[in-house]
């Protein structure tokens, strides 16, 4: 999941990474959206960006709020609901990077789009990685962390932000965590999920020219 955080021009380096090791759909907020497009991203690494675009035409869907809504033709027993099949599709929920509204909502239990409506279904017996990303004066409000403690209450690891100098031109931690870091913690994260998943099931969904989801490779 990725959401409106600058940090989302990483997506594309993080999804090719995570696709050499684990079968990979991609979340996108409307805002995630814009920083993960060829004007924004295609400028940031444009290597990445074209690794990114590829891998979709090779099979890793990338959604957004329209494969939610905008695909329901009737609402029948047969009708696909994309954030539940998702939810028992995958072995782990990754959000990164995990903007300070979507860390807000989260903890509240909101969800109003397609990426919280996933997590708020999310199987706590599966792992939840959170990588928040965002201003130094976001981070260091007091809001930040009692939302950090309540989804570590539930459960939630948290892939802290590093210091470094920010999009906005500040010094301060806030920055999304290295690639490799959040890599590192999947991989941690990833032990047990063969029997994590035979326990929760798994999604079946084709519908709208869309494969059938399948298990994600076993560790």
């Amino acid at each position: 999941v990725a959401t409106g955080s600058v940090a989302s021009v990483k997506v594309p380096e993080l999804v090719k990474k995570l696709s050499e090791f684990a079968d990979v759909a991609v979340i996108l907020t409307a805002p995630a959206e814009v920083m993960t497009s060829k004007r924004v991203a295609g400028r940031y690494s444009p290597e990445c960006y074209e690794a990114f675009q590829a891998l979709q035409v090779k099979g890793v869907h990338v959604l957004r709020d329209e494969d939610e809504w905008d695909r329901y033709e009737d609402v029948s027993s047969d009708s696909v609901v994309v954030h539940i099949e998702l939810r028992r599709w995958a072995d782990i929920a990754v959000v990164a990077p995990c903007s300070a509204n979507t860390l807000a909502k989260l903890a509240l239990g909101l969800c109003d789009n397609l990426a919280t409506s996933f997590l708020r279904a999310w199987d706590p017996d599966k792992p939840l990685l959170v990588a928040p990303a965002m201003n130094t004066l976001m981070w260091e409000h007091p809001s930040t962390a009692e939302h950090l403690t309540t989804l570590q209450a539930r459960g939630c690891s948290i892939i802290p932000p590093v210091s470094k100098k920010l999009a906005c031109g500040d010094v301060g931690r806030g920055a999304l965590a290295a690639v490799s870091d959040i890599i590192e913690a999947v991989v941690k994260a990833s032990v047990g999920a063969a029997e994590r998943r035979a326990s929760s099931g798994i999604g079946s969904w084709r519908a709208h020219g869309f494969e059938e989801w399948r298990p994600a490779k076993a560790a």
